[in-house]
């Protein structure tokens, strides 16, 4: 034991250092205030996953996260449908999954947007249309905006809402 505590003393820490921030802290800050103009009041989101791998569910989450702080900017995630401003919806739409995302699609209120996140779900990605997929989203219900990437950034998603919020009716 007393050697490994010597060997541990000798080497030092190995770990990198955490790495730098290609994306400064004030442009999430400007883009929750432009988000804070354009509603005034809070933004509901319910995510849908019609059947992706996970990887957009990831990036999703990492907005909860403090670097991103959704919550702080108003900007919640919600459990029904109805009481969603925006429909969020991941992957390329499983024929199981097709029924429950048109569900949700016609219980939101209006006005209601669409953001198709992923490869997956903007084209149908490597899984396109097969026995088991529909494909897009776009081709089971309207699609407001798509986020494109395999996954894509939390960065490209905070833009996305603001683009589709900013600009309504605008694809």
């Amino acid at each position: 034991m007393l050697n490994i505590i010597k060997r541990i003393r000798r080497t030092g820490i190995l770990s990198d250092a955490p790495p730098e921030s290609d994306q400064p802290e004030a442009r999430v800050r400007g883009i929750h205030e432009h988000l804070h103009r354009v509603f005034g009041r809070a933004l509901r989101i319910r995510h849908v996953d019609a059947g992706s791998c996970n990887g957009c569910e990831l990036e999703i989450q990492a907005l909860t996260n403090p670097y991103y702080n959704l919550e702080g900017a108003g900007i919640a995630f919600v459990a029904s449908p109805r009481h969603a401003d925006i429909l969020l919806v991941t992957g390329p739409v499983s024929v199981n999954m097709e029924e429950a995302l048109k569900r949700a699609y016609d219980v939101m209120p209006e006005p209601r947007w669409v953001i198709a996140v992923g490869d997956c779900g903007a084209c149908g990605g490597i899984f396109g249309t097969s026995y088991a997929t529909r494909g897009r989203v776009g081709d089971v219900i309207p699609v407001s905006a798509t986020v494109p990437g395999c996954p894509p950034e939390p960065m490209a998603l905070l833009q996305c809402l603001l683009h589709i919020t900013s600009h309504p009716g605008q694809p």
